[in-house]
């Protein structure tokens, strides 16, 4: 398999990190090479959040330069926005449609950008309702796992690999709820 990169963007405590890593466990488990890189920032304040993935038969750096990353998952709209630069032309990209204001926005520093999904949607975006989905299942903290699930639609793995992967990658009573979520976002992903 030639080396694919996946970005994975969002605000801390959305759960990235965690995506990223059920991303790299599947790609393990799959036989490739995985490569992971973690940037935390102020994650603890709200801060921005990246991960990036590469997986293939060999993968020799974790870079991701701009118009690298053949996937992009948002897990906030303006994230997408800050990310856009990275996605190779003929990408994919999936954004959570929703957006968080950030303390600096909030105290009157900076203004929101405009038209967010306007412009998300004419980059070729796939907009998933990840939070709403999330909350509609009960389990409002599954979000990133709604956005795995749109993921892996974009990811040349078995469906049964994922779930397997989820169902020993996260919190052994949140196990059914975050199976569920998997399941929804593939299906909004295959809808959108």
């Amino acid at each position: 398999m030639e080396t694919k990169t996946i970005l994975l963007v969002g605000v801390g405590g959305q759960g990235t990190i965690l995506a990223g890593h059920l991303l790299a466990d599947v790609a393990a488990r799959a036989g490739l090479d995985v490569k992971v890189s973690e940037i935390h920032g102020m994650s603890q304040r709200g801060g921005s959040v990246s991960t990036v993935v590469r997986v293939g038969d060999h993968v020799s750096s974790m870079i991701c330069d701009p118009g690298c990353a053949d996937v992009i998952v948002a897990f906030e709209a303006v994230e997408a926005l800050r990310a856009q630069q990275f996605l190779k032309a003929g990408g994919a990209m999936f954004v959570n449609r929703e957006t968080i204001t950030p303390v600096s926005v909030n105290i009157g520093n900076f203004t929101m950008p405009q038209n967010v999904r306007a412009r998300l949607t004419g980059m070729g975006a796939k907009l998933i309702p990840a939070g709403r989905i999330a909350r509609d299942l009960g389990s409002p903290k599954s979000t990133n796992v709604v956005l795995v699930g749109a993921l892996s639609t974009a990811l040349d793995f078995d469906a049964d690999l994922w779930r397997t992967t989820v169902r020993e990658g996260v919190p052994k009573k949140t196990i059914d709820a975050n199976l569920a979520a998997f399941e929804a976002g593939r299906a909004a992903a295959l809808e959108a």
